[in-house]
């Protein structure tokens, strides 16, 4: 990791994906030049929460992906500005952008030049639907446009978006890939080279075991809530004496015996509607029922504990602020002060190096 602090990182990216990389690359020690368009700057600057002060420079949707870099204003349709930044391509190792179609003619730049130029610069270019595809690829639409809108929801037909932009968190830790394996070869061949990635490939890749489905089925999956279209009880929400949920994501047999056993339904497991885990997806519904019966008559956190121990997969249903009040959350929050405001954020990297013993 100490490598990483020789580092020096151009990042002409805005919103999400591309920001969320080079704060990876921050966070590990590297140098960060965010360059944003005089005047408005990167947009998410004004994204701000009802709640947010009007007044301030930053948001909070730009903390979470903007930590520890240097910011700079660089116009690069304008003459000096444009040579300014070729200037900082000298001495970068990687360049970060999301230059979309059109772009580069109207900075008067293209890729063939910047590779002949700085044959050592490692260049990663996020786009939305690829590199000639003019839509505007916002979170929205990418997820609309790729399947998950479509498959997310309740079964009554009210849609529901993923509250994070997950496709562009994604995309940036394939980005983060795709450049550590970049400067791996570069240390063998001294070249850079140039990663095109765009969001809605990303999208597609992440469709995985829904993609497969249907591939190999013809089974095109529909909205169903929480709940799993291939394991039960697997996204079934419980409810218990105190009012507090639980979310269960049960996928053996043996899980769900040792659920039973806890809920003191242990009747249920014996039940050939509930015998195995193709049984129970079949006749979920009765065995939802059941389970709440059985639920509303405990308290949660004693059932927690005793599910814990006996190693079954359940998830209490908390709030974020709840979920940011434990340790080890506030193990991974983040502080800096930017343009005199004080910015936090969660890490985006949290593995945990082990040196190995002498």
């Amino acid at each position: 990791m100490s490598s990483l602090s020789k580092l020096k990182i151009i990042e002409v990216a805005g919103v999400l994906a591309g920001p969320l990389v080079g704060s990876f690359f921050s966070e590990l020690g590297a140098e960060v030049i965010k360059i944003e368009a005089p005047g408005r700057g990167d947009i998410t600057r004004s994204w701000k929460l009802a709640s947010e002060d009007p007044d301030a420079q930053l948001s909070s949707y730009f903390a979470s992906a903007n930590y520890n870099k240097t910011l700079l204003r660089l116009d690069l349709v304008n003459e000096s500005d444009r040579n300014n930044f070729l200037q900082l391509l000298e001495s970068a190792d990687v360049l970060i952008s999301n230059f979309k179609a059109g772009d580069l003619s109207k900075f008067r730049l293209s890729k063939d030049d910047i590779q002949s130029r700085f044959p050592r610069l490692i260049w990663a270019n996020i786009s939305g639907f690829g590199e000639n595809d003019h839509r505007v690829a916002f979170d929205m639409v990418l997820q609309a446009e790729s399947g998950f809108l479509a498959m997310s929801g309740t079964p009554q037909g009210e849609l529901t978006k993923m509250p994070v932009a997950l496709i562009d968190v994604l995309a940036s830790h394939q980005v983060k890939e795709a450049l550590l394996l970049a400067l791996l070869a570069k240390k063998e061949s001294g070249k850079g080279r140039f990663i095109e990635l765009n969001l809605f490939d990303t999208a597609l890749s992440s469709l995985a075991n829904q993609a497969s489905a249907y591939l190999m089925t013809g089974h095109s999956p529909r909205p169903m809530g929480t709940l799993h279209p291939s394991i039960a009880p697997y996204g079934e929400i419980i409810s218990f004496q105190d009012d507090r949920k639980m979310v269960l994501a049960i996928g053996s047999d043996k899980q769900f015996k040792a659920l039973c056993a806890v809920l003191n339904c242990e009747v249920l497991s014996e039940d050939s509607r509930f015998a195995t885990n193709q049984s129970r997806v079949i006749n979920r519904q009765a065995l939802w029922t059941e389970l709440n019966q059985a639920s509303s008559k405990l308290n949660m956190q004693s059932c927690y504990e005793q599910l814990i121990e006996h190693q079954v997969p359940v998830g209490r249903i908390r709030t974020v602020a709840e979920v940011l009040s434990d340790p080890q959350a506030q193990s991974l929050i983040l502080e800096d002060e930017v343009e005199g405001q004080l910015l936090r954020r969660m890490k985006t990297y949290v593995a945990k190096h082990i040196e190995r013993p002498e």
